[in-house]
C-alpha cells in the first residue's frame, strides 16, 4: 500500500437554472468498488477531525459544500500526503483499506463532506488515534 493508491477524480459541476447539479458517484466510475452506504459529516471552521484508519472500507470522499483539507498518512513509510476539496477543487477522494487520515475544514463557513462507501459503518473495522499521536502540521 502506498499513498499513490489514493485516487483523485475531478466531478463536473454543471449550471442549471435554480441551481447546480453536482455529480458524486456512478457505479460504473473508477474507484466504485461496491455499495455499504452513504454519510454526510459536517465540519467546522478550522476544526480537525482524526486519525482514522479502516480495515476494509474505501471511501470515496467528496465536498459538495465548503473546502476541505484531507491529510492521508502511512505509518510504515512515516509519509503524509495532502489533498483540498471542495467549491474551489470539486473532486472525489478515493481511499482504500489501510490508510491514515484526518481533515479540517478550511472555508469560513461550514463545510460538508459525503462519504459513499464500500460497506457499512462497523466499529471493529476502524482504528482511532488522538490528533497529537501523529505529528502533522496543521496550520
Amino acid at each position: 500500500m502506498t499513498l499513490n493508491n489514493i485516487l483523485i477524480t475531478p466531478l463536473s459541476r454543471i449550471s442549471t437554472t435554480g441551481g447546480d447539479v453536482l455529480h458524486a458517484m456512478k457505479k460504473s466510475d473508477v474507484g466504485f468498488y461496491k455499495f455499504g452506504e452513504a454519510y454526510f459529516s459536517w465540519v467546522e471552521t478550522g476544526i480537525v477531525k482524526g486519525w482514522k484508519c479502516h480495515t476494509q472500507m474505501t471511501m470515496n470522499i467528496i465536498v459538495p459544500v465548503g473546502q476541505v483539507r484531507f491529510v492521508f498518512f502511512l505509518k510504515d513509510t512515516g509519509k503524509f500526503r495532502s489533498e483540498d476539496i471542495g467549491n474551489h477543487r470539486y473532486a472525489r477522494i478515493t481511499v482504500p483499506p489501510g490508510i491514515w487520515f484526518g481533515f479540517k475544514g478550511l472555508s469560513p463557513e461550514n463545510s460538508l463532506v459525503l462519504n459513499i462507501s464500500s460497506i457499512e459503518h462497523d466499529p471493529n473495522e476502524v482504528n482511532r488515534l488522538e490528533l497529537a499521536e501523529i505529528k502533522y502540521d496543521w496550520s
